[in-house]
């Protein structure tokens, strides 16, 4: 008898160590809703700020790229149109630029992205009203705008674009992860909700950008949102 009850012991205790170290299962609530994602000044001013040594890529320049390498931005500093940028050919440095003042800015370039509105053309590119792109925005202190003149694709859309070479300058950039705020001279960078945002908080002055839509935000957070476009638009 001594052997038997010996074996049913240890099959008892064997049933006890199952039970106890049984994985629990959970069921996914079909309920359950997301909360929508914060408006973009809020998600500036509730995110955390990392620290900026990572992102350093110039002299008090902070630069990096999204996820999904569909943008990159830079904490940066302009002189008139002149936007010091350390992956675009740009006169930041040229001497004639020396009496304009110097401004920190925010700038980002996407490599797929919506065309801009009607209502946001800021430039009438130098009288001819044509050349007018979406795939960059800008971020003053108290202006944000969308687009921009230009003849041909910006480095974004060069590297990480349809036809990108997917190697440069912008590919060799850190990644900002989602969630992650950046901060430089009062502006202030966000990844999340698949785009980025860039605002001056204290100003109420804000851009969003993505894929498939942007937003501009200015009068202290009134906001005037691009609809989500079928398809990203590139020239």
């Amino acid at each position: 008898m001594e052997p038997m009850r010996r074996t049913l012991l240890g099959i008892l205790a064997a049933f006890l160590l199952l039970a106890s170290t049984a994985c629990t299962i959970t069921q996914k609530d079909p309920d359950y809703v997301p909360p929508a994602p914060l408006p973009a000044l809020e998600q500036l001013s509730q995110a955390p700020v990392v620290d900026p040594a990572k992102y350093v890529v110039g002299q008090d320049l902070l630069s990096f790229v999204t996820a999904d390498r569909n943008v990159a931005c830079s904490l940066t500093s302009a002189k008139g149109e002149h936007v010091n940028l350390p992956y675009e050919q740009n006169g930041y440095s040229g001497s004639a630029n020396n009496k304009l003042a110097t401004v920190p800015v925010a700038h980002c370039e996407l490599a797929a992205y919506p065309a801009p509105a009607a209502k946001d053309i800021a430039d009438d590119c130098g009288g001819t009203g044509l050349g007018y792109l979406g795939g960059a925005a800008l971020l003053t202190p108290d202006t944000a705008r969308y687009g921009e003149c230009r003849s041909g694709v910006t480095q974004q859309e060069a590297e990480a674009g349809p036809k990108g070479s997917r190697t440069g300058p912008i590919s060799q950039l850190p990644v900002l992860d989602e969630g992650q705020n950046l901060e430089r001279n009062g502006l202030r960078c966000s990844a999340y909700n698949g785009g980025v945002a860039c605002g001056n908080v204290s100003a109420g002055v804000a851009f969003f950008v993505s894929r498939d839509h942007y937003e501009l935000i200015s009068d202290a957070g009134k906001r005037a949102s691009q609809p989500a476009s079928e398809a990203p638009k590139t020239p």
